[in-house]
């Protein structure tokens, strides 16, 4: 057990005597403060703020960060306020105490609450990155101790430090921090399946020794005959990233212990480089598997370069090749560098990227709607990146697998994003749902007032383009209502012998204080996406106190222009166009749906008259509608080939086609069109049916 004599100590070799004091004075504060106190262990509870300031301590933080670390629990557990820290230390010191005590919050649902809480906790990392380590050291004791809690609360925080802590501890280059979290999970989650793996790579180990030592000494003499000073360490497979590899890659235990991993630490950047070629005219380099962290780090400052290798008698043999700065930071990484210090010193190329990072999660919160979605957002990106890519500049962005033109453009910035109509990936046109690969150069081409598709959700990946296209989306969807909200309002009062410019002051304030809304836009809005009624708002406006207000004959049917947005849906069970005599649905939350009047589905709403609305195509809509056609053909290869092209020759787009078997003969094809009216519809069909081998045609309604 730590004592803060030993604490002392070891301080002693890197801070100074009166900071070092200060810490000592922090603990006796709170040995103080949390007097009479026990852990689940029996324990006397400075006990865990004592090893969690050890901890800190092992990565040599400063000493304002030590004292909030014995300080932590002071704020919720006792009853001294945080300015009595203040009084008592240094600003400082309680502002990173209250940050570390804030993270902790009671909820309704244990979803919300963690959600809550890690939207705290990785926004009081981009403030100051102390907050996040000493909450990092925290939970690691807590990991260590977790022995004495029941099996039900152990796996949940087991769960919940696999998830969560581990990959802000990747995500921070923090390498010792996350293998234990990792290791000490796995085992809490998964004891017998840890126990089985550990047991086999004792056994395993046993046999492979002599031929580590065999290719250790190799790799040491062919160094040392080009005068290379390192150190040759063999690496050993913990065991969760072995589990992991097993499930994930569906590789057997012993094909994961047949490769040997080795590293090889020098003392500069380019005895990397040289030591790169000597292993690699030692032993056969497999192709392909070669990577060079150090000229391009990865997004959480980690540089080393990786090499396979085939060794002796075919074994395969992973090397990694660094500097020992950079091993150091691989290690504990941003709280070996202190880049918390944001003054005027600028954090180096290693660790920038995840300050970056960091910096990045202010927008992200900023534009998530809630914290659940922040969470859904920030998750993805935790994650380490493997995909790294060029502005046109020149300028290298790092994205996860997977990520598309669309990420790129909102990783550069979210205006971009916003603006993006089309990109070109090595100076060639491509689709904005293609799958970037590492070396390219991507271009993003934009428009004046574009706007985010919401078919893009469907393909982005990075938390940061989701949050910039729901943000921009949630935003416009507004504005639609507001203006779709006003429309209505106006019908229904002309039907009432009013207008908006008449209202009545006093009645509006009424309303928007019975509806718990600040302003008219607001009402606006919930007319707009159906969650107040237009006729009822009427009604109270002209005094009526929610009766009928005696509607007159000048209002007529709302106007559909087709250029509503998202607050005006079209039926997906019928398909109406301009030309079909329509009938619309008020929807809460979307607006209004509009329907062929004759739809089947109408219906179920005949009951709920207020619901229900008149609506007419506008005169002169000019936007493409789409609509389905199901046609029986005869089996034939070129058909689908012929359809496309008649579909094209008509002016019309194929949006979507599916075929199906009927029988040895025939074929039944649905084909959504794009279309402008009945007009154009008529047009796409009389060309379909000038193909031979198209025995009928039925446009698709309900």
């Amino acid at each position: 057990m730590t004592s803060i004599a030993a604490l002392s100590k070891d301080l002693k070799s890197y801070l100074e005597p009166h900071q070092v004091n200060q810490v000592v004075k922090a603990y006796h504060f709170a040995s103080e403060a949390h007097e009479g106190q026990k852990r689940k262990s029996g324990e006397p509870y400075i006990t865990h703020p004592l090893a969690v300031a050890k901890i800190l301590a092992e990565m040599h933080m400063d000493h304002q960060c030590l004292m909030a670390a014995l300080l932590h629990d002071v704020i919720e557990d006792t009853s001294i306020p945080k300015h009595t820290l203040g009084q008592e230390f240094d600003d400082e010191v309680a502002e990173l105490v209250d940050g570390v005590s804030k993270l902790k919050i009671v909820f309704q649902s244990r979803a919300e609450a963690e959600a809550e809480n890690f939207q705290k906790m990785t926004l009081a990392m981009a403030k100051d990155i102390r907050v996040i380590l000493v909450k990092l050291a925290d939970r690691l004791h807590n990991m260590r101790t977790l022995g004495y809690l029941n099996p039900e609360k152990r796996r949940r925080i087991a769960k919940e430090t696999l998830e969560i802590y581990a990959p802000i501890a990747l995500r921070l280059g923090m390498n010792n921090l996350r293998v234990e979290f990792e290791e000490l999970g796995f085992k809490a989650m998964y004891p017998l399946r840890s126990s089985m793996i550990e047991k086999a790579v004792k056994k395993a180990r046993g046999n492979r020794t002599e031929i580590v030592d065999q290719i250790k000494e190799s790799i040491e003499n062919c160094l040392s005959r080009l005068n290379i000073s390192g150190e040759v360490f063999g690496r050993q497979k913990h065991l969760f990233s072995i589990y992991e590899k097993m499930r994930n890659k569906r590789k057997s235990f012993s094909e994961i212990m047949d490769v040997y991993a080795f590293r090889i630490v020098v003392t500069e950047v380019d005895d990397c480089y040289r030591s790169l070629g000597a292993v690699h005219n030692l032993y056969k380099p497999v192709s392909a598997r070669f990577k060079d962290y150090i000229a391009i780090p990865k997004a959480n400052g980690y540089q080393s370069l990786h090499t396979t290798l085939f060794g002796m008698h075919g074994i395969p043999i992973e090397i990694q090749i660094r500097t020992h700065d950079m091993e150091t930071f691989a290690n504990n990484g941003l709280a070996g560098h202190y880049l918390y210090k944001t003054t005027d010193e600028s954090p180096n190329k290693s660790g920038g990227r995840a300050i970056e990072w960091m910096k990045g999660l202010l927008e992200i919160q900023k534009n998530a709607g809630d914290s659940l979605e922040f969470i859904e957002s920030v998750k993805v990106d935790l994650f380490p990146d493997d995909v790294y890519v060029f502005s046109p500049t020149g300028q290298i962005f790092d994205l996860p697998q997977g990520a598309t033109p669309i990420d790129f453009a909102y990783a550069v910035h979210t205006d971009i994003g916003n603006a993006c109509i089309a990109c070109r990936i090595d100076r060639r046109l491509a689709p904005l749902s293609a799958t970037l690969e590492s070396g390219q150069t991507v271009e993003i081409i934009r428009a004046p007032g574009a706007r985010p598709n919401p078919t893009w959700l469907n393909f982005i990946v990075t938390g940061k383009a989701r949050a910039g296209i729901r943000n921009t989306l949630k935003q416009q969807q507004e504005v639609e209502a507001t203006d779709l909200g006003k429309r209505l309002l106006e019908q229904t009062l002309r039907q009432c012998g009013l207008t908006l410019d008449t209202l009545d002051n006093d009645s509006l304030q009424t309303i928007l204080s019975e509806r718990d809304m600040s302003n008219f836009n607001d009402l606006l809005r919930e007319i707009g996406l159906g969650n107040q009624m237009a006729s009822l708002i009427a009604s109270r406006l002209k005094g009526q106190s929610g009766e009928s207000p005696q509607f007159s004959e000048t209002g007529g049917p709302l106007a559909i222009k087709g250029t509503e947005g998202m607050v005006v849906s079209y039926g997906k069970c019928c398909w109406p166009i301009p030309g079909d005599p329509i009938i619309g649905h008020l929807s809460a939350g979307k607006g209004i749906v509009i329907h062929i009047d004759a739809c089947k589905n109408m219906a179920d709403f005949l009951e709920k008259p207020q619901e229900i609305m008149e609506v007419r195509w506008a005169p002169g809509v000019d936007q493409e509608f789409s609509v389905e056609l199901r046609l029986e053909l005869e089996h034939d290869r070129s058909m689908i080939a012929i359809l496309a092209s008649a579909v094209t020759n008509a002016n019309a787009n194929i949006e979507r086609i599916n075929f199906l078997e009927k029988d040895a003969h025939l074929s039944i094809v649905n084909l959504v069109i794009s279309i402008k009216d009945r007009i154009h519809l008529a047009s796409v069909i009389k060309k379909i049916r000038t193909i031979k081998g198209v025995n009928r045609i039925l446009r698709a309604r309900n």
